[in-house]
């Protein structure tokens, strides 16, 4: 297995080079922790004894070399859209509300990770829930 030797920041993406000479980008997306830390949070990190992972102590985020070269990309869901045409709503409470971890609901809204039909239903059901308690105002 290819080690990690050396991790940047470019534009949105983590970039990792190997030992083998590859390079791998991912945007930041997928890793909603990371995406939210500061520039110097991201800096304090540590490569493991193996070289496969990247673990940032700080932020409590570790991320394997698989997740850099699955090559996934993200994809479009109902909560995606939702929250796209609702940036201001605070994705952190929404999440709190619902009982689920806010790198989650985030993982959902970046479109890397796609909702179960039933938590789907769950979120949207809140946000339509939210709407009505506005509209009541």
């Amino acid at each position: 297995m290819e080690k990690i030797v050396k991790i940047s920041f470019c534009g949105n993406d983590i970039c990792v080079v190997t030992d083998s000479g590859k390079e791998y980008r991912k945007a930041l997306e997928f890793f909603p922790t990371l995406k939210d830390a500061t520039p110097t949070q991201r800096e304090h990190y540590q490569i493991n004894r193996f070289g496969d992972a990247i673990r940032w102590a700080e932020i409590d985020e570790d991320i394997h070399i698989t997740s850099l070269t699955d090559g996934g990309q993200p994809t479009p869901n109902a909560v995606a859209e939702a929250f796209n045409k609702f940036p201001f709503l605070n994705v952190s409470e929404f999440a709190r509300s619902l009982g689920i971890h806010k790198s989650l609901l985030s993982k959902y809204i970046y479109g890397t990770k796609k909702p179960s039909e039933k938590r789907e239903k769950e979120i949207l059901d809140a946000l339509r829930e939210f709407g009505r308690q506005l509209a009541s105002i």
